[in-house]
């Protein structure tokens, strides 16, 4: 019944004409309610962030959100997503038995957001969001690490990770790749694509190049 309702209404949608007046409305009420996300959700989260680390808030899609899993596959341990926005990378680790699950989000309002999602599938004691500033956050004892970030951040994250991860520990980033590093897998094709990279190798890697350069200027 309620089918028939919205089919009915949308043809009837369709069949009118809208004049400048309806035309501006329709307009308003559209910009309005981007505003009120933008100044709800949005802005509380850029608030004395420099502009090169703002981060808009786009949520993870279903494949992003599984080729993530893909990657992580076989791990097990302690997980931190790194600018968790809504929460639902933490919330599937938590699922597949990832432990402690942790979620780092500036935002207030999208932790709490977090937090409703968890506490409604029922995880809410098996979770944490935690509203503090990624590039302070301690992450030695984290064996998996999350990031959905810009590439302007991740060019300046790459050396906390480098400096503070255990050795054995993974980093998978979706969206956008670690432009300086080589991926050890990847998983997905396009926006939803995700990149994996091991702590090890990316260290052997770095050492290898500085003891080149070490070479090449004796």
């Amino acid at each position: 019944m309620e089918d028939d309702v919205q089919q009915e209404f949308l043809a009837e949608f369709k069949e009118k004409r809208l004049g400048g007046w309806q035309i501006l409305q329709l307009t308003a009420g559209t910009g309005l309610a981007v505003y009120a996300v933008w100044a709800g959700v949005i802005m509380p989260g850029f608030r004395r962030v420099p502009l090169k680390l703002q981060v808009p808030y786009m949520p993870a899609s279903r494949s992003q959100v599984c080729n993530v899993m893909t990657l992580l596959k076989g791990r097990s341990g302690g997980i931190a997503d790194l600018g968790s926005g809504d929460g639902r990378i933490v919330l599937e680790a938590c699922r597949r038995g990832f432990s402690p699950a942790v979620g780092y989000e500036l935002n207030p309002w999208l932790v709490r957001l977090s937090c409703f999602h968890a506490w409604r599938a029922g995880f809410h004691r098996s979770v944490s969001y935690r509203r503090e500033d990624l590039w302070k956050v301690d992450l030695s004892t984290y064996k998996n690490i999350t990031v959905f970030l810009a590439p302007s951040v991740l060019s300046l994250l790459q050396k906390k990770l480098l400096s503070e991860l255990p050795e054995d520990a993974l980093i998978v980033a979706g969206r956008f790749p670690f432009r300086e590093w080589t991926a050890c897998k990847v998983e997905g094709e396009g926006v939803d694509r995700a990149w994996a990279y091991h702590v090890r190798e990316l260290r052997e890697r770095c050492q290898s190049k500085s003891e080149d350069l070490s070479n090449q200027t004796r």
